[in-house]
């Protein structure tokens, strides 16, 4: 156990036992040292994660028992995002230029892997995957002259298709998404999808239609350099959201990282700094939030007004997963880092007032 493991658990601990005595975060015995980004909650005993090196993990017991993976052939393969449905269905999707851009499904566990596509496009980076049900997916690729690329499937992965974009809202010179957590795309209810982007714009494209017809948004995200833009988007519902981001260049400036929506997207308000960049987000409850990021994980119980520092650690994505009135938080980050945090009693507000 690393200096940067102990840290978490000992300031966690300390630090959640000021706030509750109900919130106990557990640290996963997981036989990997990758760099964990890919998240996938499906409930509080089924949890899928992918990472470097062409590794996958899952547990199907809350985290007692961990399986770790290697995709066959992918082994160089960065697995930046995954979608899972259960214990035996699950997608993966790797980032990089050409043909390292995959995206790879299972249907007995893991045991097989089918590679489902395989990116020719050289120019073409792809960055994340989102489903609205194990059928129908969506796959995001940063722009090519002005235009997201986007791919979907409505047969489970059998045939993924290229998607029509020329009516898609044109992207700005050096404006692209960012492979951070998984979360610069995601799907919401039947038919929505959000896409957000960084670099010298940072904007929120939501289509209400699966990705036949887009609009897009400003926000007052910071942007304007390559590291800076919004890195992860989280809808509550149609209309409540959240975005967040930063410079991740310079990991520790909070000034706007964080807007929300409350019209589904058309227009997004700045709320009150975070305590760093955060590459990913993610709802409790209608008013507790977690974002996580390499400087750091805050939480806020107020709705956004104020957000509280609780851990300096370095962590990449969050998920949640409700079960009644509880709810199953979970965190990867580098070096097979894997964190999970069972909620009790959500309406209770256990992280305490703001």
């Amino acid at each position: 156990m690393n200096f940067a493991r102990n840290r978490f658990l000992s300031t966690l601990v300390v630090c959640l036992f000021c706030i509750t005595s109900k919130a106990q975060w557990q640290k996963q015995a997981v036989d990997t040292t990758a760099n964990l980004r890919g998240l996938s909650v499906v409930s509080e005993k089924v949890i899928w994660v992918s990472g470097t090196g062409g590794t996958v993990i899952k547990t199907i017991d809350g985290g007692a028992n961990w399986t770790v993976m290697t995709v066959p052939s992918a082994e160089k393969l960065d697995f930046r995002d995954i979608e899972a449905f259960d214990a035996n269905i699950a997608y993966i999707l790797s980032i990089g230029n050409g043909e390292s851009s995959r995206i790879y499904k299972t249907i007995d566990g893991g045991k097989m892997w089918n590679l489902q596509f395989k990116n020719t496009n050289e120019k073409a980076f792809f960055d994340a995957i989102a489903c609205w049900d194990k059928s129908n997916c969506i796959a995001m690729s940063d722009p090519i002259d002005h235009k997201f690329v986007l791919i979907n499937t409505s047969d489970g992965g059998a045939n993924w298709k290229l998607m029509d974009t020329s009516k898609m809202p044109a992207t700005k010179d050096g404006e692209a998404a960012f492979a951070a957590s998984g979360t610069c795309l995601i799907t919401q209810g039947r038919n929505n999808v959000f896409l957000v982007s960084g670099g010298n714009d940072a904007r929120v494209f939501r289509s209400n239609d699966r990705g036949k017809t887009w609009f897009v948004a400003d926000t007052p995200i910071v942007d304007g350099t390559v590291g800076s833009g919004i890195f992860s988007i989280a809808m509550r519902n149609a209309v409540n959201g959240v975005i967040v981001g930063g410079n991740y260049e310079k990991p520790k400036e909070g000034a706007k990282t964080v807007a929300y929506t409350n019209d589904g997207g058309r227009t997004w308000k700045l709320g009150a700094d975070l305590f760093g960049y955060r590459s990913a987000i993610a709802y409790l409850s209608p008013k507790v939030m977690i974002a996580v990021g390499p400087s750091g994980a805050n939480y806020t119980a107020s709705g956004g007004r104020h957000w509280q520092l609780f851990d300096p650690g370095e962590y990449n994505a969050i998920a949640v997963a409700r079960h009644g009135r509880s709810a199953s938080v979970w965190v990867v980050g580098a070096k097979g880092l894997v964190v999970s945090l069972n909620i009790y009693d959500v309406n209770k507000d256990e992280f305490g007032s703001l």
